[in-house]
């Protein structure tokens, strides 16, 4: 009987704690991970895969508070490299975008969730710069609610502050912009995808708040980067 006992007590120990690193996520947006870093005490790491040992090169950053705020986060310039490489590829494929680019040509105006209408496709170039660094406008002077039949750009931006009805999103949360046709079509089936060139991964709004499909989409190609 005694051996028996021994035997239950052995088979149920657990490693010591000091083994365990423990990783966590950050309030309000789990889908990104918290590991400490190595380097200054204090610091963490913040990836989109809970892999351990991190990645830094595939990391969204290092900050030296949680949650990060505008000053604590040191981006990594390689992240947003693949962000924007992925969403080239993918941001076409959004259900969030097609259902703007559709909205965009409507009698009912520009569903301005993801990011709003930017302008007309026959003013792009004139116009583009200019609407895209001002957040103040009405959508009448961005292609949005009346543009129907005219095409134009609409953008993918960042969830953590949707813009009001008939505005755009602030320079920092956009991420980029696809051209639409009169017919609520993609340009070239792809929407010609333009990187917005502002965008910053925390504001006082919040860090990195991505569509369920980009995320989505994002994850997939940084595991297989992990794995190379």
């Amino acid at each position: 009987m005694f051996a028996l006992r021994t035997l239950n007590r052995q088979a149920f120990r657990v490693p010591a704690l000091s083994h365990f690193r423990y990783v966590s996520t950050l309030e309000g947006n789990p889908h990104i991970y918290a590991f400490p870093s190595d380097g200054a005490s204090g610091s963490h790491i913040l990836s989109l895969l809970p892999t351990e040992p991190v990645n830094s090169e595939l990391a969204i950053g290092v900050t030296s508070k949680l949650p990060p705020t505008t000053d604590s986060l040191r981006e990594n310039p390689k992240f947003l490299s693949i962000l924007q490489e992925v969403f080239s590829k993918h941001a076409h494929e959004d259900p969030e975008a097609q259902s703007q680019a559709q909205v965009m040509v409507s009698t009912a105006g520009a569903n301005l969730y993801t990011g709003g209408v930017l302008t007309s496709t026959n003013n792009r170039r004139s116009k583009r710069r200019t609407d895209i660094g001002d957040s103040s406008g009405g959508a009448s002077g961005q292609g949005g609610a009346g543009s129907a039949g005219r095409g134009g750009w609409i953008h993918i931006s960042d969830a953590r502050r949707p813009p009001d009805y008939g505005r755009i999103a602030w320079p920092e949360d956009i991420f980029g912009s696809l051209e639409v046709d009169a017919n609520g079509q993609f340009v070239d089936g792809h929407g010609n995808y333009q990187s917005s060139g502002t965008y910053r991964t925390v504001t006082r709004d919040g860090i990195l708040g991505l569509s369920p499909f980009l995320r989505e989409k994002l994850v997939q190609r940084l595991k297989e980067l992990e794995k190379e």
